[in-house]
């Protein structure tokens, strides 16, 4: 073997015979300049292919502490070797794994000049299988943690790169402790440090709130209120609570947190919104009450709004919208969450403001009994059971309604002033529009939690009047109260005006991602009586009352569920099968793109495999049929490590549309609405293509949404309008069952009073 490009001189020749051209020739370099030009055998090992270099270039030492790179510096591996070959790819003789992270954690020791770039090439490093098992089992953990410790800077950022890096696998970062979590916090909240510091701060901080017990791969569900058993060594032996409770000792960290939501660096909002979201998502229940509290003080809903109307980069659509579901669920424990004033100081202290703003005395009535949550238009006393059916949501909401109105005295005292039976019960009013609101956008739940979690998944728009529940409530509540009193209602007239409200609260609050507040607030407060009642009326011709019972509306989550859950497996069923999609070009430089070639291999297949982990592809310059299972598709790309799928991102290289009829049509400069890129928190895009049509579109962009560990969102109409389209066949069909039938459907079903003993039995029918 010669260095200079001299003769060709073959690792390994089968059958002993030399054949030029049947084998590709890659060049070879070391770290001393020299190249060569090797011939290598496929069907060899790396660690042959290695000794034989070794003993050609007269390396010394032993073959073990060498391995080979490609240009990127990617390991070449027994998997990937067969592939450089072919594409003759150029080859690196480079330090081992083991070699390397030996010397990496006595540069971290050392703590000289070569500090900077040893982490620097820890980053890179760590997310390989072979080099983090040497670098944590030769204690490079501990290293690499006393750096974070002690460097602030930049040589902080690439350390905490390097940790967040580490913290992708499954292994090796157990031993982090309460001393460490603190430290992060402490990073985190501190306004002063660098954007590059603060990025691997959040992640590594959600990521130890997501590695809670409860999550750990293999865990079965219980209903034990004890925490499950922690392996040794396992990751999995954090969480909430652990995070929450370092949390606590830096009471400034969610509100920098929040702040940074408002950040000019998109990968710092991204950052931030999926901590938020992890903390909503894992929250425990002993600490639930307080997180949230402090989260709906500092607003954290009115930052995530101005994002909906100010942000452009797709990156952050499905941070917003597992946002959105996750208020949704705080909204739904909210309003299971009973009004327990003797136990629970807040909700005492929030039933005390609500009657000190009415500044009215109570009295004793010709009963005997206290006179007061009457006047405010409740039916008893009993103030726990009043909010029986809308919890501490119908207190807060209440509550905001007395706060944002100066006037809420004399409403009260205007009510008051008309006779008993004219009089509007604000109270039971107010409840009322929690419930209207609740039905309106889908806070409840049919005997289980999982519905809304799916029915969150099919949310494809933002909903900026539903991130401020309260606003819209205390609008709607005004309503109701000018609705009672131009229509001239009486007791018996509650159930009139509450449908009235009900049809102006679909019509004030249709279309929210589109719409400003401002057309909303003119709905409420300018729509007159006579108009409302007319629409009621015709909405009415249109619509079967039926539809609007509490046991028909559970029937129909029941359904829309099992949809879900059908759509859910055909789109994945379309994974597995694999399609062809055109390799795409980011659209920044469209100029650029028109006076380029066409590519060699514009064409790619992909395909799932069927543990669902991940994508196997192949790029062509043809396309060809592509065999069942994955020995056509050598590439691959870890589900997991998608964070995002954009849509709408990319353009079509030059030709490949217009040379293929059977491809929609595009803009030369625009991105096509059938493309999608596959993005990474780390690695940025994994992946652009640009689907065939918009069926294949919807099926691979809602497909891979489905599989993302962190609750990712449908993004195409087309799937939520499958889902629905589905639930409302299955609805007709049971409806049709029932009605064939003649059987009564009521309204709702009252409990019976409790057995006096125990002296019963359950007859069997």
């Amino acid at each position: 073997m010669s260095a200079n490009g001299g003769p060709l001189s073959p690792l390994h020749a089968t059958n002993g015979a030399h054949r030029p051209g049947l084998v590709p020739t890659n060049n070879v370099s070391t770290g001393e300049g020299v190249t060569v030009r090797a011939r290598i055998d496929p069907t060899l090992t790396v660690d042959d292919v290695v000794k034989q270099l070794c003993v050609n270039l007269k390396i010394k030492g032993v073959s073990t502490d060498y391995a080979l790179r490609d240009e990127t510096d990617e390991l070449v591996t027994n998997d990937n070797l067969r592939k450089k070959i072919k594409t003759k790819v150029n080859l690196k003789l480079v330090a081992s794994p083991s070699r390397e992270a030996k010397e990496i954690i006595d540069k971290l020791r050392m703590r000289d000049d070569k500090l900077r770039l040893a982490l620097f090439s820890l980053q890179k490093f760590i997310r390989e299988e072979d080099f983090a098992h040497h670098f944590i089992s030769q204690n490079g953990l501990a290293e690499l943690v006393d750096v974070i410790y002690t460097f602030p800077g930049n040589v902080l950022a690439y350390a905490l790169s390097a940790m967040q890096n580490l913290m992708e696998l499954d292994y090796g970062w157990s031993n982090l402790d309460d001393t460490f979590i603190f430290k992060i916090v402490q990073i985190l909240s501190s306004s002063q440090n660098l954007i590059n510091v603060c990025r691997p701060a959040t992640a590594i901080l959600k990521k130890l709130v997501e590695a809670d017990p409860l999550a750990a791969p293999g865990q079965i569900p219980s209903t034990s209120s004890l925490p499950p058993d922690i392996p040794a060594g396992s990751v999995y032996r954090y969480g909430f609570h652990v995070v929450f409770e370092q949390m606590r000792r830096e009471p400034g960290l969610l509100e920098t947190v929040i702040n940074r939501l408002g950040s000019a660096d998109t990968a710092m909002v991204q950052h931030s919104m999926m901590l938020i979201n992890s903390l909503l998502a894992h929250a425990s229940d002993s600490r639930w009450e307080e997180f949230i509290s402090e989260m709906e003080r500092l607003h954290v809903r009115k930052a995530v709004v101005r994002l909906m109307s100010s942000h452009t980069i797709e990156d952050l659509t499905s941070c917003i919208l597992d946002f959105q579901a996750n208020i949704i669920r705080v909204t739904y424990r909210k309003k299971t969450t009973p009004v327990d004033p003797q136990n629970q100081p807040a909700h005492d202290a929030d039933l005390r403001f609500i009657w000190t703003s009415s500044k009215l005395e109570e009295h004793i009535d010709a009963d005997n009994t206290v006179v007061r949550w009457r006047k405010l238009g409740f039916e008893t006393e009993d103030i726990e059971q009043e909010f029986r059916d809308v919890g501490v949501l119908g207190l807060d909401c209440l509550k905001n309604f007395v706060t944002s109105d100066p006037d809420f005295s004399k409403v009260i005292l205007e009510q008051l002033s008309r006779p008993e039976k004219r009089r509007c019960p604000i109270g039971k009013a107010s409840n009322e529009v929690v419930e209207l609101l609740s039905e309106h956008w889908a806070i409840f739940a049919p005997g289980c939690l999982c519905f809304r979690q799916y029915l969150d998944s099919t949310s494809t728009t933002f909903q900026p009047f539903f991130l401020d529940f309260a606003k819209a409530h205390s609008l709607a509540t005004h309503f109701f109260i000018r609705m009672w009193g131009e229509s001239g209602a009486a007791a018996d007239d509650f159930t009139r005006v509450a449908a009235l409200v009900r049809s102006q609260v679909k019509v004030g609050l249709r279309s929210e991602n589109v719409r400003p507040w401002h057309e909303v607030e003119h709905d409420f407060l300018e729509c007159e009586y006579k108009a409302v009642r007319d629409r009621q009326m015709q909405e009415l011709e249109m619509e079967d009352d039926l539809l609007s019972k509490v046991p028909i509306r559970n029937l129909r989550a029941k359904i829309y569920k099992e949809s879900f859950e059908f759509v859910r497996q055909q789109r994945i069923q379309c994974l597995l099968q694999g399609a062809w999609f055109v390799n795409a070009l980011p659209p920044s430089s469209p100029a650029n793109r028109e006076s380029s070639r066409r590519p060699s291999r514009p064409w790619r297949f992909m395909r799932l495999d069927n543990a669902l982990k991940y994508l196997h592809y192949v790029d062509s310059g043809v396309k060809f049929p592509v065999r069942n299972g994955l020995e056509d598709l050598p590439e691959r790309i870890e589900v997991a490590t998608i964070s995002e799928i954009a849509t709408g991102t990319c353009i079509a290289p030059p030709g490949v549309l217009r040379d293929h009829n059977d491809l929609p049509p595009t803009s030369p400069t625009g991105p096509s609405p059938l493309s999608f890129s596959l993005l990474s928190v780390h690695e940025g895009s994994l992946a652009d293509q640009i689907a065939p049509d918009q069926s294949r579109w919807a099926d691979w962009t809602d497909g891979l949404n489905m599989l993302r560990r962190d609750g990712g969102h449908v993004a195409s109409q087309e799937t939520a309008g499958f889902v629905q389209a589905l639930t409302e066949i299955g609805l007709k069909i049971k409806l049709l069952d029932l009605s064939g039938e003649k059987v009564e459907i009521p309204s709702g079903l009252t409990a019976g009073p409790p057995p006096a003993n125990t002296d019963f039995f359950f007859s069997d029918l």
